[in-house]
């Protein structure tokens, strides 16, 4: 418990004796806050009693004042306290604060398991493209939540369902059975997402042109969208790779092969991973028996042309088609049978969907239905919605090649990186392999720490340049921080030792404090699926720090205890920096 939270739960507990009201900081109750005190007046904190006066009928100046008084006979950590116009500033003993920097210390590695096992989906591409800009925040997103969870106590398995079929993938795979005189990766010498990825962009070129041919014979557009060839015979494929077609299964497994390998190295390089993938081309024909199932059970319904539907419209939502008048299936269908899969098979309480906010009524409606079915761990079933990212351009459109894509901007950020150090000059002696690993670590850290630091929910505009500035809320800054703290220890030869009885300064106080909430922001992090409080605390303890470094000599402190304290909150603090940084998947270098 941080120290802001033992100060509130003894007011609650205060209040609840000398005031006899007992629902103090507790859900739909009165809440008396408790701020740090960096105002003009006396004091650690301020306690705000004003939501007490109309329970109590009594001043806000006579409500603090006996509540100072209480808290002084019944607490152990509070020193002394004032009045200001009804707010109650408490001075803390010091004694408190060396306890909870020694409590933070050892117990810093210490998680209390919860005994519950959560799976997380991200990435989920298609293989006709590689991965672009909303990939990368879909992965970094996926795996923070999932770094946190951990963190929090959870058990937790990372996943990924790979569309590795349908209409898209057949296109990507004509165009090179067409115009590709037998090319491959390795003879092109181009990445195999990248390489397949070309094909689908060429596809839609011949595509536009027959489209356009066939209106100038005088069809209409959209006519003309169905009747072109080259669309039709993609069509026709699609038919053969259902009916198991030998030439056409063949096709289809080495292009994605080639797919996987790209996708593999993006992952990779994005410091990303997963511990379950599944196929849609293993999982499109689950959810039939499902479908037979809620026949018989009333919860589906048959219209006369054969199709199967749920009416929805008592949950305030329409009607869904499940299974086409023909006997297909369509998405719904295959998420329905993914979705009872991974329970049968994992032993999870919770499962996540890291998928944009497009697909919110989509994941509305699968939750909705696997109720009606009478899944009781529909109720565990959460979509984890984020918001698209924007270039100053605007938005990307992948069939016309328009895409940021990951690599390309991975690699932009670490050359950026690289003629950003060049300019410091500060890593002239380093070996050149760990100057590379530096700009590696600098280049991708800004952008991971730019994508994250937005809430998920929130539409965001990537700017790669505001990104990797070494000031603000940014990556480089905070790495460049824990490299400082690393410097400063490596100096001082640290190692820890005993300190006695030492008072802290306000600005060691203010660090302390903000150490104790360390766990409780992962915590908040876990429930809210936010990296973003985690991105946004580690910002502001830096800040914290570099305002303790540079009004608080160290290095040539003449007071050995002194010295040897703020040697142990520097350290604690680089390793808080580097745990923060490590659940958003950030690394950190001991030099910039």
């Amino acid at each position: 418990m941080n120290i802001k939270d033992i100060i509130e739960h003894k007011i609650a507990e205060v209040i609840a004796s000398v005031f006899q009201i007992d629902d103090v900081n507790q859900q739909n109750s009165i809440k008396v806050e408790v701020q740090q005190n960096k105002s003009e007046f006396e004091g650690d904190f301020t306690i705000v009693t004003f939501p007490l006066v109309k329970v109590l009928k009594k001043s806000p100046d006579l409500i603090a004042m006996e509540l100072g008084d209480a808290l002084s006979t019944q607490s152990d950590f509070v020193e002394s306290f004032n009045v200001v116009k009804g707010f109650l500033n408490l001075s803390i003993k010091k004694s408190f604060f060396s306890e909870n920097f020694k409590s933070t210390q050892e117990n810093f590695d210490k998680v209390a398991p919860k005994n519950e096992t959560v799976m997380v989906e991200y990435s989920s591409p298609n293989t006709n493209k590689p991965l672009h800009l909303g990939h990368i925040r879909n992965n970094l997103l996926g795996y923070s939540v999932a770094q946190i969870l951990k963190a929090d106590g959870y058990d937790v398995i990372k996943t990924q369902i790979i569309n590795d079929r349908g209409i898209h993938i057949c296109k990507s795979m004509l165009a090179w059975e067409r115009y590709g005189n037998g090319e491959t990766p390795q003879s092109t010498q181009i990445k195999g997402d990248k390489f397949v990825g070309n094909y689908y962009v060429e596809f839609d070129q011949h595509y536009k042109k027959e489209i356009a041919e066939l209106k100038e014979q005088g069809y209409d557009e959209e006519v003309a969208k169905k009747q072109a060839p080259i669309i039709q015979d993609a069509q026709k494929m699609l038919l053969d790779w259902e009916k198991g077609d030998e030439k056409v299964r063949t096709l289809w497994k080495e292009m994605n092969s080639w797919v996987y390998e790209g996708f593999g190295a993006t992952y990779q390089r994005l410091g990303v991973d997963f511990d379950q993938v599944q196929y849609e081309s293993n999982t499109y024909l689950l959810g039939k028996d499902l479908i037979q199932e809620g026949l018989l059970s009333g919860v589906l319904y048959r219209k006369d042309d054969g199709s199967v539907w749920c009416d929805l419209t008592d949950e305030g939502l329409d009607q869904k088609l499940l299974l086409r008048s023909d006997g297909t299936s369509v998405y719904m269908t295959q998420d329905l049978g993914t979705a009872v899969q991974r329970f049968k098979e994992n032993n999870i309480q919770k499962l996540i969907y890291t998928v944009g906010n497009e697909q919110d009524y989509h994941f509305d409606v699968l939750f909705k239905i696997l109720k009606k079915l009478g899944y009781q761990w529909a109720e565990n079933l959460f979509h984890l919605s984020y918001g698209m990212v924007e270039l100053p351009e605007g938005k990307m459109k992948s069939r016309e090649g328009t895409v940021v894509d990951a690599d390309d901007l991975m690699q932009e950020m670490v050359e950026t990186a690289k003629e950003k150090a060049e300019e410091l000059g500060k890593l002239e002696n380093l070996s050149d392999e760990d100057k590379e690993k530096s700009y590696e670590t600098v280049g991708l850290g800004a952008l991971k720490y730019f994508m994250l630091k937005v809430d998920p929910k929130k539409k965001m505009l990537f700017n790669p340049k505001e990104s990797i500035d070494f000031n603000g809320n940014t990556g480089p800054f905070i790495q460049y921080t824990y490299a400082r703290i690393q410097s400063l220890l490596n100096k001082a030869n640290y190692s820890e030792q005993a300190i006695a009885e030492y008072e802290m300064n306000d600005s060691e106080k203010e660090l302390v404090m903000n150490l104790s909430n360390f766990k409780e922001v992962i915590a908040k992090a876990a429930e809210t699926l936010s990296p973003a409080l985690v991105a946004n605390y580690v910002y502001e303890l830096v800040k914290s720090y570099n305002s303790f470094y540079q009004n608080n000599p160290i290095l040539n402190q003449e007071n050995e205890n002194t010295k040897n304290f703020r040697l142990q909150l520097s350290a604690l603090t680089g390793k808080t920096i580097s745990k923060g940084l490590e659940l958003l998947g950030i690394g950190t270098v001991d030099r910039m």
